[in-house]
């Protein structure tokens, strides 16, 4: 039964939804703060670009961050309100490096009409109070004492009903807000109010404006000299104060968000929906305001904030494409463009449609997802891990170790790459034609194995020969052109390994030495040049350390120790006194592990060989684990040649590869930019292309126009290789690559829609049939629908398609000429709009657009379908799947997931027809589709093979899994993780429990039979101390708590 279900973030949110800057972290230290919808980034500005500092889940969706100063504070504080209405106030800790909760609470109606245009969040510039517009026709108000802090929160009545904006007017002797309104006239009018906070009440304020342009959408108050309020439109922007009124004319556009340039608000960055920024400056005679500019200054992705960094630096978040880092240049370049792009932040949002495939076929889904919207559609292909890519390869059997070497020190490129067998070892170089051939090097010994070798100060090459038996351990030092033995120690057990990589100021001379024995089972750490022992770490078990190896990651020095059986070991050294610190454990593979260092972009990481080759990095003071897209490693060395910059050389079985490395990072993203919305995607494995349904909008004439396009890419290189273009006002709604029965062929089916300005619901469709035949799309029949064909599925070799209200089967059948037709065989109606269909055997779930799921099934003898069960709640459906023959899992548009359950057993009919739902969870993200597949590699031994796993992609850019686990396991997971809610708290104290309770307008019931894998994930990144706290009431020992939450992280 797939009922106990496990929901986890694959890929983290990526669309941008809020950003503010200000000086959060220090008084003196710029940040940029950034919501991700439910997360927040604070990164540091410094002259190496930004840093980040702080990356945070909130328990909600954001629909306010602001940065404000109360009054005799040093830094600013963050405001964060949420959807479900909450509100926290934050500050950092800079001892602690922490978020801590300053206030907090819950700002909710019990009656009220939540506002259709979103919430607004505002704060007075002399904080004296919080202004919060949640429901239509109040206005919420928490107000400030003297001392800074917030008091009871009230509401006054606001009569104007549509409200577009709100904001407050900079130096106002009382708290004043400007309101952006439209009447049931639809004209638009700005008014002013003062908030009389005794009184609690509103007085009419200074000014008031009225009919201003029909698309006023946004306002932006200026600072003080100038004050006032900007009211941008879509033909016109208007500065308008008590005593001043400007206007200009603009090309028409949508303003989407703004950044403030100067301090004193003369200038202002637009961006608008088709990604052109603009600048609006204010002319101005002291404080007399003498008109408005506005000049075009290029183009970025379409932004959905904007944050004026420094020095002409401005940071571009964006909810359609990625977000970037731009700077602003005096002159314009070649194409009279004034932005250049420094950086891309990846951006998956929003993910319309995905599929899962494995293009390599290595056992290893990848998803392709169709992401972006207008000019930045795009496809992206995420897959996990990191990739190597060959560029050359040998074969050689039996390799026991390599190194790489330079011709002299400070040469900055390796030359020789030295390969040790069992009584052998032979020497590799880079020849002219950049080809490894086999050399000498004069005075190095070929006739045995070598168990070391490495460069060595005064250019020389050094080949140690054997690490003494008999536990001995010899420390020799190298002058030039000698080798003296500095120190010899006698130990009481055999040595299994050693390791003296130098960490710390000197990068050629090492202070520690890391040695792993035999017999007792421990690590010591020895001090040079005396050899005397400073500390002594058992490491339990049986199992003998085979490789050690000291490094530092961000400025941290680690041992990393690995075991004879897959496991591996960190500890935190302190460099000074050798104690070892916070002990972790984790399992790699099953095979013995080999440590080596290497580097990536200037960065050092570790290269774990083993059976499941692993590398090993650090981001944001955590060490993380990324599994290498290689079947088996043996050895490792990094290769740093002249024709091979950056390269790794790899021992796999009997080959030598030399390949790059991916960037590195847990998911691997490749862009595939298309300058056009695509909206469905579907692969066929038999002509290995993709088929895709897109949007090309025109932006250049008067009128915004858009054709649809079917265009079909090759699997491999992306290539457009043709494509058909739909008529006019016709829109791609499925797509779906199936082939039926008795016709060997594969085809394309395509279903279509005629959107028409005149028509609430599409009245006629079509569904066109394609074949691939030598790079063309060939149309082999068509069908007129009549409606919108939202979905289709193969079904027995049939045709299943859902057409507005009613789901209709379709055979192939053939024609007297020899040519084929869709004929209509039955259908069945009764549903709203059924947008969601899957099927297994003869059944039919169905996911309709308000009357939640039902299920149907198809008579084989009387060839009609019926209905069998539905859900009766209403719930607004956003995406359907099916876990197994009795669950199906659903999500909807108030971003919960829901799982409802057939009733096969009931005694009645009516119970019999009643799907139950058995399990409920906010997930806080819409999702717009289910696959079955997994992101990564399934070895059938693990403990994680088994379980079957569903993908969703989301608006957000989040690509989650969903795990259906076995009962007891699931038992035992959801112990933990009431466990955990008591030792982490969330930021700003919002509570995990009701962030996960169920929640849409009608009721809010508790998180059941789903569980949090983010949060039991997160258990491996705590202290040590809390870790034990857990596994007292957990009764189970903490090695075992981090190998069960382990084995999960390997579900993604």
């Amino acid at each position: 039964m797939s009922v106990w279900n496990y929901v986890v973030t694959a890929h983290k949110p990526t669309n941008v939804t809020n950003s503010c800057v200000g000086n959060f972290t220090g008084p003196q230290e710029l940040n940029l703060i950034i919501a991700k919808c439910t997360r927040i980034e604070i990164l540091l500005l410094t002259p190496l670009g930004l840093q980040p500092i702080l990356d945070v889940p909130i328990y909600g969706r954001i629909a306010t961050l602001q940065l404000f100063r109360p009054h005799g504070e040093a830094q600013d504080f963050l405001f964060i309100a949420t959807e479900r209405y909450k509100f926290c106030v934050l500050q950092w800790d800079a001892e602690t490096s922490e978020l801590i909760t300053r206030a907090m609470g819950d700002v909710s109606d019990r009656i009220g009409r939540p506002t259709d245009n979103g919430q607004i969040g505002i704060i007075d510039p002399d904080c004296r109070l919080i202004g919060l517009h949640l429901y239509d026709g109040l206005f919420k108000v928490i107000p400030f004492d003297n001392k800074g802090q917030l008091k009871e929160a009230f509401n006054i009545r606001l009569e104007e009903l549509q409200v577009l904006d709100i904001q407050f007017l900079y130096g106002c002797s009382k708290p004043t807000i400007v309101v952006l309104y439209q009447d049931n006239k639809d004209a638009r009018h700005v008014k002013t109010y003062e908030v009389a906070l005794k009184d609690k009440d509103f007085v009419e304020g200074p000014w008031a404006q009225n009919n201003l342009d029909n698309g006023a959408d946004l306002l932006i108050p200026v600072p003080p000299p100038l004050c006032g309020v900007l009211i941008i439109g879509e033909e016109t922007i208007v500065y308008c104060s008590a005593n001043a009124f400007k206007a200009i004319p603009i090309r028409p556009s949508i303003t989407r968000a703004y950044g403030r340039v100067d301090a004193d608000g003369s200038r202002y960055l637009l961006g608008d929906h088709a990604g052109l920024l603009h600048l609006l400056v204010i002319t101005h005679e002291k404080e007399k305001v003498t008109g408005l500019k506005i000049e075009l200054l290029g183009e970025t992705s379409i932004a959905s904030t904007i944050s004026y960094l420094d020095n002409a630096f401005v940071y571009i978040g964006s909810s359609y494409g990625d977000s970037q880092l731009v700077k602003l240049n005096l002159q314009p370049d070649a194409k009279g463009s004034y932005v250049e792009v420094l950086e891309r932040y990846v951006n998956l949002g929003p993910i319309v449609d995905f599929c899962v495939v494995d293009l390599e076929r290595q056992g290893q889904g990848q998803v392709v997802t169709c992401s972006g919207a207008y000019k930045d559609g795009s496809l992206r292909v995420v897959r996990n891990g990191i990739g190597i890519n060959e560029q050359a390869s040998v074969e050689l059997q039996g390799i026991k170790g390599m190194w790489s070497l330079r011709s002299s020190t400070d040469d900055p490129h390796d030359t020789f790459l030295v390969v040790s067998f069992i009584s052998e070892t032979r020497i590799l170089a880079m020849n002219l034609e950049d080809e490894l051939e086999e050399t000498e090097i004069e005075g190095f010994c070929s006739q045995v194995q070598t168990l070391f070798c490495h460069d060595a100060v005064f250019n020389q090459l050094v080949q140690v020969l054997l690490a003494t038996g008999g536990k001995h351990l010899v420390y020799l030092e190298i002058g030039d052109g000698v080798l003296t033995q500095k120190t010899h120690a006698q130990l009481d057990f055999e040595i299994s390994c050693l390791d003296i990589n130098p960490i710390g100021e000197n990068p050629n001379y090492s202070q520690l030495a890391a040695v792993g024995m035999w017999t007792d089972i421990s690590v010591q750490i020895y001090s040079l040049p005396d050899l005397s022992r400073i500390t002594k770490e058992h490491l339990g078990g049986e199992i003998i350390p085979r490789s050690v190896l000291l490094c530092a990651f961000e400025g941290i020095s680690y041992l990393l120790c690995a075991l004879g059986d897959g496991h591996l070991l960190n500890f935190i050294l302190n460099t000074s006194t050798g104690e070892l610190t916070d002990r972790k454990k984790v399992s790699l593979g099953t095979q013995p592990i080999t440590l080596r260092t290497f580097s990536s972009k200037s960065t050092t990481h570790v290269f774990a060989a083993s059976d499941r080759p692993t590398v090993i990095y650090s981001s944001n003071k955590k060490l993380l684990y990324s599994n290498v897209n290689l079947k088996e490693v043996s050895h490792m060395c990094p290769f740093n040649s002249a024709a091979f910059p950056d390269s790794l050389a790899i021992a796999k079985e009997g080959e030598l590869t030399i390949g790059t490395i991916d960037d590195i990072q847990k998911l691997h993203i490749r862009s595939i930019p298309l300058g056009e919305h695509a909206r469905r995607i579907c692969h066929q494995e038999q002509s290995r292309t993709f088929a895709i349904s897109s949007v090309k909008y025109n932006q250049s004439s008067a009128e915004d126009s858009e054709t649809h396009f079917i265009r079909l890419l090759d699997d491999q290189s992306f290539d457009l290789i043709t494509y058909y273009q739909l008529d006019a006002f016709e829109y791609g709604c499925s797509i779906l690559s199936c082939s039926f029965s008795d016709d060997s062929n594969v085809y394309y089916c395509v279903g279509t829609a005629y959107v028409l300005p005149e028509e609430n619901e599409p009245t006629k469709g079509r569904i066109l049939v394609f074949t691939v035949e030598d790079g063309k799309l060939q149309l082999v029949a068509e069908k007129e629908t009549k409606g919108a064909v939202y979905s289709l599925n193969a079904f027995n070799g049939k045709l299943l398609a859902a057409i507005n209200q009613k789901i209709q089967i379709y055979k192939w059948t053939l024609r007297d000429d020899g040519t084929r037709e869709l004929q209509s065989e039955c259908g069945h109606h009764g549903h709203i709009l059924a947008l969601y269909v899957q099927t297994r055997g003869d059944f039919i779930v169905v996911g309709d657009l308000m009357k939640s799921i039902s299920l149907l099934i198809y008579k084989h003898e009387e060839s009609s379908i019926e209905e069998r069960a539905r859900d009766y709640n209403a719930n607004w459906m956003s995406a359907v799947e099916i876990l197994d023959d009795d669950v199906y899992l659903g999500a909807e548009n108030f971003f919960n997931l829901f799982s409802v359950r057939k009733n096969s057993e009931g005694a009645t009919d009516e119970e019999r027809g009643r799907l139950e739902v058995v399990g409920e969870y906010h997930l806080g993200e819409f999702v717009n589709r289910f696959r079955h597949g997994s992101l990564v590699m399934r070895l059938p031994d693990s403990d994680v093979g088994q379980i079957p796993t569903v993908i969703f992609g989301t608006v957000n850019g989040v690509i989650g899994v969903i795990a259906s686990l076995p009962q007891e396991q699931y038992v035992f997971l959801e112990k933990l993780q009431s466990n955990l809610r008591k030792v982490i708290k969330g930021v700003g104290g919002l509570s995990h429990e009701q962030w996960r309770s169920f929640n849409n307008e009608k009721k809010t019931v508790d998180a059941k039979n789903f569980l949090d894998g983010d949060l039991i994930e997160s258990f491996l990144d705590l202290s040590r101390s809390k870790m034990d706290e857990i596994s007292k009431q957990m009764r189970v020992s903490v090695e075992e708590l981090c190998k069960r939450v382990e084995e999960l992280t390997r579900l993604h």
